[in-house]
């Protein structure tokens, strides 16, 4: 028979397909053992309503069959096979598929699931193959016919002989190049890892001889090579089973082994939905950080399959970040996969998994923090940095989602609280939830803003992370409780009275203050006296919306940039060095000017700032004494 051209515009699919499409060659075992199955789903259902095929469902089976003299591969089943008419339509036309023509007619019938849906996944044999072969015969049918291709250059379809109905395609792999290894297509351990990687769920057995070590007959301790037909496949999805049918050890045990970790999740989520969008999803909560999360080479991502079948080992489309610690997968038919299989169209059904996971997610980690308390402080020591980074990103678009799972260490507490618990407990008269930023809950407890805060009953949460001021402010407020920092300007704990006193003093001491601000050359931008320091004689304090604590962080950070907040220097009017700098203005301007440094340098050391100068501080201490 001469051999027949493909359409113009198939040739340059088939090339762009075999050049750079699929950028993971083996992934073209997955499409024709997927092409196999739908073979053997066709038959099984065209068997309930039409006529008997001959076999049970336990006959049915997909074979491989490895060459390495040959240099073939064959995969074969015993489903319901092709005559000449479809072979020329489904594999002489690409993007014509035969299963998803089947798939519209039968698309009442609950019961039947089509992996292959575009008909171009099976021209993926053309990357590790010179010339591809599909011998075909239709149950029922006496005739069996040969399509034959060596890709863009066209095919043939010829009568043959072939004892079995079904479909056998016959790959003859490629010579080795200087960058490609096919000869590992010929390897029955390469071609078992590949099914199990990608087509371990498959409902029907996929049979291999495989070597095996054997006991001699007759022998106590001698072994043997024997090759024995082996079945690659495990054929039932955990995820697919009823809960009450998994115990607490097989879901542990298969997170172990799928996800390479070897400490017990922490959390597991087996859930199926079904309506709109129907899906299958297995999830898990690490009980620990891998080693790479926080770096740039972390990759996040959810197990992606349809029917069964591995279509994308890393789907990030399916996870927000804030939640990008979850391990798992998701099976589901409903998903539109482009013509590679390898990623997915941005189409409204994927959006709304993605969406439905994440409140699942949420839902699972409150329940956790409610009955299961030490488990969730031993997620959130692993991953509370995360939701923290979630709160900012996106200019605060997740807020609502993770403000209920964030927690900070209590002063009054002694431990992570969240902020629910915090605004429970808050005092009749309390309007704000007080916090402070630090390296350490000991450092910022040794604050004279933390010291004056608690004097008065309150609460503070000590932040100790860099993002937890940038995520409190993204919050701005909590149960309509707002945030004060209590190492900025806005700091309230006077009564009208003190407010009053405090504001006549600062009036009367105004020459002397402006004084040592001078005396600072631009260090701060106001110095003042204040009610809020209980017995420490000084602070800084940041005026406006950039922090001490914020200016760090952002000067840490390798963009070159340069942040400065703009910072006040508060005196406490009731300590004894209030009146030590009034009477110096008095009588010795010139020591009021080395006091005012020194008393600079002071509260720097208090709130982690460092000293411009040490030498210098060192010197008028020194001097002083």
């Amino acid at each position: 028979m001469a051999k027949k051209q493909f359409k113009a515009e198939s040739k340059k699919l088939l090339d762009m397909m075999i050049n750079s499409i699929y950028t993971n060659k083996e992934i073209f075992l997955r499409e024709l053992i997927s092409n196999a199955s739908d073979a053997l789903d066709k038959l099984y259902y065209n068997s309930l309503s039409d006529s008997d095929s001959g076999l049970s469902r336990d006959d049915y089976k997909i074979t491989i069959v490895i060459d390495k003299e040959a240099r073939t591969l064959r995969i074969s089943d015993n489903g319901c096979g092709m005559d000449a008419k479809e072979l020329e339509s489904n594999l002489g036309t690409i993007a014509k598929s035969g299963s998803l023509d089947f798939k519209s007619a039968a698309e009442k019938d609950k019961g039947v699931e089509i992996i292959g849906q575009f008909g171009v996944g099976f021209y993926s044999a053309f990357m590790v193959s010179d010339e591809v072969t599909v011998e075909s015969r239709p149950h029922g049918a006496s005739e069996a016919f040969r399509w034959k291709s060596s890709g863009a250059d066209g095919y043939t379809v010829t009568p043959c002989e072939k004892e079995e109905a079904g479909t056998t395609v016959i790959l003859k792999i490629k010579d080795n190049t200087e960058n490609e290894n096919f000869d590992k297509f010929l390897e029955p351990y390469t071609i078992k890892d590949i099914v199990s990687k990608y087509s371990d769920y498959i409902r029907y057995p996929i049979i291999m001889d495989m070597e095996t070590s054997k006991l001699k007959e007759g022998s106590e301790d001698e072994y043997e090579t024997v090759t024995e037909p082996t079945q690659l496949n495990s054929m039932v999805p955990l995820w697919r089973k009823n809960k009450s049918e998994i115990s607490k050890e097989e879901y542990d045990e298969f997170y172990k082994s799928k996800f390479y970790d070897y400490e017990e999740p922490l959390l597991t989520i087996h859930s199926k939905t079904e309506g709109q969008v129907s899906y299958d999803a297995l999830l898990y909560v690490p009980a620990h950080a891998s080693y790479d999360y926080y770096s740039k080479e972390y990759e996040k991502g959810l197990q992606l399959y349809s029917n069964g079948v591995l279509i994308m080992d890393k789907c990030a489309d399916l996870l927000p970040d804030h939640f990008s610690f979850v391990k798992g997968l998701v099976d589901s038919a409903d998903l539109t996969l482009n013509i590679s299989r390898e990623t997915l169209q941005q189409d409204h059904i994927l959006k709304i998994i993605a969406k439905a996971l994440e409140k699942k997610i949420k839902s699972e980690l409150e329940k956790m923090l409610k009955n299961k308390r030490e488990d969730y402080e031993k997620f959130y020591k692993a991953f509370g940095l995360q939701l923290k980074f979630g709160i900012y990103n996106g200019f605060g678009m997740h807020k609502d989602v993770l403000k209920d799972l964030v927690m900070f260490y209590s002063s009054s507490e002694k431990k992570l609280v969240t902020l629910g618990e915090y605004v429970s407990r808050m005092k009749e008269e309390q309007k704000t939830i007080y916090y402070a930023c630090g390296e350490t809950t000991d450092k910022i407890d040794m604050l004279p803003q933390a010291d004056a805060v608690k004097s008065k009953g309150f609460e503070v949460l000590y932040c100790t992370d860099d993002v937890d001021e940038f995520a409190i402010q993204m919050l701005r407020e909590y149960d309509g409780k707002t945030f004060t920092n209590i190492c900025a300007d806005k700091l309230d704990l006077d009564t009208e009275e003190e407010k009053q006193a405090l504001e006549d003093e600062n009036k009367t001491a105004a020459d002397m203050l402006e004084a040592v601000k001078a005396a600072l050359d631009g260090k701060v931008s106001v110095v003042r006296f204040t009610n809020k320091l209980h017995d420490h004689p000084v602070c800084l304090t940041s005026e406006g919306m950039l922090s001490l604590e914020m200016e760090k962080v952002l000067n840490s950070m390798p963009n070159g940039n340069t942040a400065k907040a703009e910072l006040a220097l508060e005196i406490n009017r009731s300590h004894p060095i209030a009146g030590k700098l009034k009477a110096l203005f008095e009588s010795d301007k010139d020591r009021l000017a080395k006091y005012a440094k020194i008393l600079y340098a002071e509260a720097c050391l208090i709130s982690g700032k460092s000293i411009e100068n040490p030498a210098e501080f060192s010197e008028l201490v020194c001097e002083l004494m």
